[in-house]
């Protein structure tokens, strides 16, 4: 990976402090650079000596601005039985127990192994309310042939086959293609923009890109209603455009994986224009999910289904004769009837799909809706009172059956056939145990987690997150996943920042948001397991706010302008200059348009600022890679004081410190490797973590 090591000392405008003032953060921990500077080794640094009587008390408990030490306990035994690799030196190097003047919160360590949970998407359309009323078909185009366009085929393989464990410990970068870099001057991202900022991904450090949806469609939700499943957008170039991008990543050693949208084609699909076309209960409609109505004639939907966007989940359509006829099945929206995994050839299509990409070299998928293919035969009520817009739980018929990982079986057989490549689900399941099926050793290799990405700052909310994710796998021996923020989810920096509590939320605090946002990068990066980035993020991007005129997400429209959705996450990137479009694109009319105020946030602005948060990730994804105090499949955690929180990695015994609360604290003892906001007089600063050996 590239290395950091050439920072120049160049400065940009100041990141915030723990307070809100303008003073600028360092990521290089000068205040603690050695023991003797920090007091990290001596029993001043912390809030009690630690000896092995463990009975003599530290100076600092006078301090009255400084909080409780973070305190370590004995865990050496737990990391031993929890992995049987583990160095025997654990035991003298783990911490004894100390006595301090606060009283810190004891934990003892406790053993977990890697785990994964919940899901990362919901899509969302761009199309007005579904209603009941039965469809407009009368100016459908002439049903076309079943088969789609013939694209020329290839022979490239993944980055390399013989390396069939490389996700385990992987950092994926999620592109929104849309959003990332326009080379054509259109104001929408492509991908001859994605080749044009390889060198930033390979210089950022990560070892995979995830791209968002970019396969052929009308783009009803921003792509994820696929009408060609084997060809590429014209919105954001051609099969050979993404041939060349395949090439070029691999070259940099970085693998590429895409969207795969499995549930649901679009409406304008040749399987679905024939459908329409056809007569009840001809082969063409039973690719997908037609049923006759309920009442007398017919007026009522199957069941009381509803879409994940709002409305109900049925459709109603014309015979070919004219009349009122069947209802088709769409769980999100009207644009994306879903197919009928009953019938084989749904299948015998994916394998199709699936073996044209990865001939192509496509190192893996991101599969869509990873819960949702089987629906139960008898298609039963929902309760509809316990279902929101973008929600399901985890007892919603429309959801998690069984019948799935049987579908998942089928694809996993296919990518078995192809070594070096790997999937990732989306799965929206709470239950650990439900989760863990998914992670079967014949089904997904990972599975979305987003249960990080939804605690709030504070130290309760992450560690139980961070120990429930980890057991969700433990059962299959799986691997966790990690992320912060998505494309449908607001941006750490701003959930971070955000002051109050929901629709009472005052404002936000972005200097407050970003200094917690980097705090929580080293807690993400310090985890066991495979890390999600958003496009972004590492820039330390907040949401934008948009007029209402800009919006585009359909939740917008459907919510009766009462929820704006997700567009503020996926306002394009700046990447240099003191103005929009900021080297995104050559025309200022972006298709969403970036903030007045984003100079400070630009590529160019952050690169050589060893303070800056994109610098902050950079060291903090190198160290990951080359330290050995990264290995371990475990965490132990630290008895630490109210607001604080430490865990360490079974094997190499990395230790990550955490400080939510408004006062300093003492460190564990050790050498500081990183830090996310300079030390206050060798003391951990509010809102900060930092990295310990």
């Amino acid at each position: 990976m590239t290395t950091v090591s050439d920072e120049t000392s160049k400065v940009v405008p100041a990141e915030p402090d723990p307070e809100g003032a303008d003073q600028a953060p360092q990521t290089g921990v000068d205040d603690a650079a050695t023991p003797s500077d920090a007091g990290i080794d001596e029993a001043p640094a912390v809030s009690a000596d630690i000896e092995a009587d463990g009975d003599e008390s530290s100076d600092d408990g006078d301090d009255p601005t400084a909080g409780d030490a973070i305190e370590a306990t004995d865990s050496a035994d737990a990391a031993d039985q929890a992995d049987p690799e583990a160095d025997d030196s654990a035991e003298d190097d783990t911490p004894a127990d100390e006595d301090t003047d606060a009283a810190p919160i004891e934990t003892e360590p406790t053993e977990t192994e890697p785990t994964e949970t919940e899901r990362a998407d919901s899509d969302v359309t761009d199309t007005p309310d579904t209603d009941t009323d039965t469809a407009d078909t009368t100016e459908d185009p002439e049903p076309p042939e079943d088969e789609l366009a013939v694209v020329p085929a290839s022979t490239a393989t993944q980055l390399d086959p013989a390396d069939t464990t490389w996700w385990k410990s992987a950092i994926f970068y999620q592109i929104y293609p849309r959003s990332f870099s326009d080379m054509s001057g259109d104001g929408v991202g492509d991908l001859a923009g994605v080749i044009d900022k390889l060198g930033y991904l390979e210089l950022l450090g990560v070892d995979a890109i995830w791209l968002s949806p970019i396969m052929r469609s009308p783009m009803a939700d921003h792509g994820y209603d696929v009408s060609d499943p084997r060809d590429i957008d014209p919105l954001f170039g051609d099969i050979a455009t993404f041939d060349e991008l395949i090439t070029e990543a691999h070259d940099r050693d970085i693998r590429i994986t895409m969207d795969l949208v499995p549930n649901h084609t679009s409406d304008q699909h040749p399987w679905f224009v024939n459908a329409l076309a056809a007569e009840p209960g001809s082969p063409e409609r039973a690719r997908y999910i037609f049923r006759d109505g309920r009442g007398d004639n017919g007026d009522e939907p199957p069941n009381n289904w509803h879409s994940v966007f709002g409305g109900p989940a049925w459709t109603r359509v014309p015979d070919p004769d004219g009349s009122p006829g069947q209802w088709y099945l769409h769980i999100f929206a009207a644009e994306q009837p879903d197919l009928n995994w009953e019938n084989p050839e749904v299948f015998d299509d994916l394998e199709t799909t699936l073996r044209f990409w990865l001939d192509r070299g496509v190192d893996g998928f991101r599969i869509d809706v990873a819960h949702g293919m089987a629906k139960p035969a008898d298609l039963p009520d929902m309760d509809v009172e316990s279902a929101g817009l973008l929600q399901n739980s985890d007892d919603d018929p429309r959801f998690n059956n069984y019948a799935v990982h049987d579908i998942h079986r089928k694809i996993r057989t296919v990518l078995d056939d192809y070594p070096g490549a790997a999937n990732v689900g989306e799965i929206w399941v709470d239950d650990n145990e439900r989760f863990a099926e998914y992670l079967r050793p014949d089904e997904l290799h990972l599975g979305f987690n987003f249960r990080l990405a939804k605690a709030a700052f504070d130290t309760k909310s992450i560690r139980d997150a961070i120990e429930n994710s980890l057991e969700s796998v433990l059962s299959v021996d799986g691997t966790p996943t990690w992320t912060l923020s998505n494309h449908d989810v607001e941006r750490e920096v701003t959930r971070y920042g955000r002051l109050g509590d929901g629709a009472d939320a005052d404002g936000v605090d972005v200097d407050l948001g970003i200094l917690r946002a980097r705090a929580m990068l080293l807690v993400e990066l310090a985890l066991p397991g495979t890390v999600f980035i958003y496009n972004g993020a590492e820039l330390g991007l907040p949401n934008a706010d948009l007029p209402d005129e800009a919006l585009q997400d359909p939740v917008w429209e459907r919510s009766g302008h009462t929820e704006r959705g997700r567009d503020g996450c996926r306002v394009p990137l700046p990447w240099e200059g003191f103005e929009p479009p900021y080297g995104f694109s050559t025309t200022t009319d972006t298709w969403l348009p970036i903030p007045d105020d984003w100079t400070r946030f630009t590529v160019e602005a952050q690169l050589e600022d060893v303070g800056s948060t994109l610098s902050l990730y950079r060291q903090a994804i190198e160290m990951r890679y080359q330290r050995s105090e990264f290995d371990g499949d475990t965490v132990e955690w630290y008895g630490a004081p109210d607001g604080c929180l430490a865990f360490r990695r079974s094997v190499g015994h990395l230790i990550c410190a955490l400080n939510t609360s408004d006062v300093p604290v003492p460190l564990p003892p050790g050498e500081v490797l990183l830090s996310s906001y300079p030390l206050i007089d060798g003391q951990l600063a509010p809102n900060s973590a930092a990295w310990l050996v």
